[in-house]
């Protein structure tokens, strides 16, 4: 005889469902976080160097073709009409000359030992001799006076050792090191290579240790200067000392550098920088949250902002025309603020500045209606944490067309730091602080130098000689 099974009571059934539908939102809970999640690496993996921060060396072989944001100006490439060329050209008083005969005749196979000359074509050609470093001997002359005392003749300045390398090459050794960034094995090819100069890695590690110890004084009065400009540019980049993560801090104006080095990226690394403690200008900067506690003022880079936008646009061209709107909003102001730059204007009229203004508040309430807050632990999309900032920062964003003293974005700082960034490339990390603090050093009064007209090796010719170049001579 079989058993029927007892039926589930109503409870039952209601405990069930309960417990399914509990389920069912926890499943998709997580469906939804992994959505999100992936549309988060996929948005990731689609930025490139026109719409994020990355370099364009991250692009990869596959990059798409430069876009530029310049409208067509109807000139060709190259030198324009009237511009000063160039090209090599031939000078009147060259080193060597070489005439050259002709033996005998074309048409009739006569000598021409004794014919005339008829004209004369001149062709140059430039090279470089076989370069070889010259040796000179300073003979010391010890004399004897008849009162028994022995005099030695004055030891010349810079003549230290018996043997020794000259300024010129002790220059050259740091300019290779310090401004190509060779490793110290390659730079001491180099010296062998071109100049015959058999340099070890000991001892060019050594002459660039002595480049950077003979520049303190050269960065605090840098240091200084900074700190006194009304208008200064402020980044920072990451780069591996000792084994670790280290910061490099820049400062820069458009004739002035200064890099230093730290372990912290935030308050502490800027502190120890020197510079943005005592700074009363206005810091133009990428947005970087401890920044906005020094300074009077502040100028956020429109650069990163451009490319914020260009990203949001890419992720979504038909729902995001706001973005694009602005794109075109932030070039036109940028555009008329140069040339107002360029004509020598005081200033934006303030009819103009008032019609920016409320077209830049109705793209933000364009943006915000297609990208809402969605408030509580929820997380904000790209586009939503751009509107913030540029809503919440709108006087920091558009400074620049209410003062033309501020530049538009902070591209000066960032072609400066970028250095830092290519030496990394080429040589790695460096193996200590100190040869981090002299590199840094190095790099700026090499950066300095060259915003004031004077070459690198120039610069360094003068330091391995005892005059140290300074910012305000010639």
């Amino acid at each position: 005889m079989s058993v029927v099974p007892e039926s589930p009571s109503i409870v039952e059934l209601m405990e069930r469902l309960v417990a399914l539908e509990k389920a069912n939102a926890e499943l998709q809970a997580e469906v939804d976080r992994l959505r999100a999640e992936n549309a988060e690496l996929k948005r990731r993996l689609g930025l490139t160097s026109r719409t994020s921060s990355k370099p364009p060396s991250a692009d990869g072989p596959g990059k798409a073709p430069p876009r530029s944001r310049r409208e067509p100006c109807g000139r060709l490439p190259g030198k324009q009409p009237g511009e000063a060329g160039f090209t090599l050209r031939q000078v009147s008083d060259p080193g060597r000359v070489q005439v050259h005969r002709p033996h005998r005749c074309d048409g009739c196979g006569r000598g021409l030992r004794g014919a005339s000359v008829t004209s004369v074509e001149v062709r140059q050609v430039f090279d470089l001799p076989p370069v070889k470093a010259s040796v000179t001997e300073h003979r010391l002359q010890h004399r004897r006076c008849r009162c028994g005392t022995t005099t030695m003749a004055d030891v010349p300045a810079g003549v230290n050792a018996p043997v020794q390398y000259g300024p010129r090459v002790r220059a050259i050794a740091a300019y290779l090191v310090g401004y190509q960034h060779l490793p110290y094995e390659r730079a001491a090819e180099t010296l062998a290579d071109l100049l015959g100069v058999g340099m070890s890695t000991g001892c060019l590690a050594s002459v660039v240790a002595v480049t950077g110890d003979g520049l303190s004084g050269f960065c605090e009065q840098v240091r200084a200067a900074l700190a006194a400009a009304p208008v200064a540019h402020f980044d920072e980049t990451g780069l591996r000392v000792a084994g670790g993560q280290a910061w490099v801090h820049s400062a820069s104006t458009a004739d002035l550098s200064l890099f230093t080095v730290h372990t912290s990226r935030g308050h502490d690394g800027i502190k120890a920088a020197g510079v943005l403690p005592a700074f009363a200008g206005i810091a133009v900067h990428d947005g970087f949250t401890p920044y906005r506690r020094y300074g009077a003022a502040h100028q956020l880079c429109n650069a990163h902002h451009l490319r914020e936008l260009a990203a949001v646009v890419e992720t979504d061209p038909d729902g995001q025309d706001w973005a694009q709107q602005m794109i075109m909003l932030l070039g036109e102001m940028n555009d008329l603020t140069r040339h107002a730059r360029t004509v020598g204007a005081d200033a934006i009229g303030s009819g103009v500045l008032t019609m920016w203004r409320r077209r830049y508040d109705e793209l933000l309430d364009a943006g915000r209606a297609v990208n809402p807050d969605p408030g509580g632990q929820q997380a904000r999309s790209p586009a939503t944490n751009l509107l913030a900032r540029l809503s919440g920062f709108a006087a920091d964003v558009l400074r620049f067309t209410t003062d033309l003293h501020v530049p538009f974005d902070n591209n000066l700082a960032e072609r400066d730091i970028r250095m830092v960034k290519l030496r990394q490339k080429i040589s790695g990390g460096l193996r200590s602080s100190t040869g981090a603090q002299m590199f840094c050093a190095i790099r700026s009064y090499l950066s300095t130098a060259r915003k004031n007209g004077i070459g690198a090796l120039d610069a360094l010719t003068r330091l391995h000689n005892g005059q140290c170049w300074l910012p305000g001579t010639t």
